[in-house]
């Protein structure tokens, strides 16, 4: 189960995004795999797409199927879990089962309303101001999702990234994406870290946990049956 750290692209690490994994792969009952991906500005885009692909690919190669792997991000690694997945699709590979993605930040323009209506509410972010970021591969808002796994969409009601991460789950709607956007009031940027101490927490990683067990079982329930039928060809 590769996990996407957060950190704006430019900070963060697979060992600070350890923790969170742990929590959610324990709750699976699956394997983590944190992805430590480059880092801009050193590393400009689309290193960490590149690098997140490689992963992905590194885990095909070892023959594990993509119905056995989940994505799932936190922040800016949501973000990258989304145009992941759209450049997957892009290079012919096959999707995972599902994504689970916490607080994404999936649009580097930072366009959605939220940023100034809930600027004064998140304690975790501030809008960056404009910037360039309208690729698809950059910020998947504005990617076509079509035939994209399932998605789960989790974020705060004061986040700055709440606009976006509606959006994003309205781009997959109307994609023909399988989603579920939660949205829990009151809560902070990636609350999901901070589930000794907030029910809330907790209560959406539960969510999560079973959203990815469901699919899980969905997409390998076709693939278990295959080896069968070719031996009757």
């Amino acid at each position: 189960m590769p996990q996407f750290h957060g950190g704006a692209y430019a900070i963060g690490s697979a060992a600070d995004a350890a923790s969170l994994a742990a929590d959610v792969s324990r709750r699976v009952g699956a394997r983590a795999v944190c992805v430590d991906y480059r880092l801009a500005p050193q590393n400009p885009f689309p290193a960490a797409v590149d690098d997140a692909v490689a992963a992905y690919s590194a885990l095909l190669d070892q023959g594990i199927p993509g119905a056995r792997i989940a994505f799932v991000g936190e922040s800016a690694g949501g973000g990258l879990t989304v145009a992941t997945l759209v450049a997957l699709k892009e290079a012919g590979l096959p999707q995972p089962s599902s994504a689970a993605v916490f607080s994404p930040w999936a649009g580097l323009t930072v366009s959605g309303a939220s940023a100034t209506s809930k600027a004064d509410l998140d304690p975790g972010l501030t809008p960056l101001g404009p910037a360039a970021g309208t690729e698809p591969l950059a910020s998947p808002v504005f990617a076509d999702l079509t035939g994209l796994p399932p998605l789960l969409i989790q974020v705060g009601s004061h986040e700055i990234a709440l606009g976006d991460a509606v959006r994003l789950a309205s781009r997959a709607a109307a994609d023909d994406v399988h989603v579920e956007l939660q949205v829990w009031p009151q809560v902070p940027h990636v609350f999901q870290s901070f589930s000794v101490m907030l029910d809330e927490a907790d209560e959406a990683l539960q969510s999560a946990a079973a959203f990815t067990r469901d699919h899980w079982a969905a997409a390998q329930a076709p693939a278990e049956a295959a080896p069968e039928a070719s031996l009757r060809s």
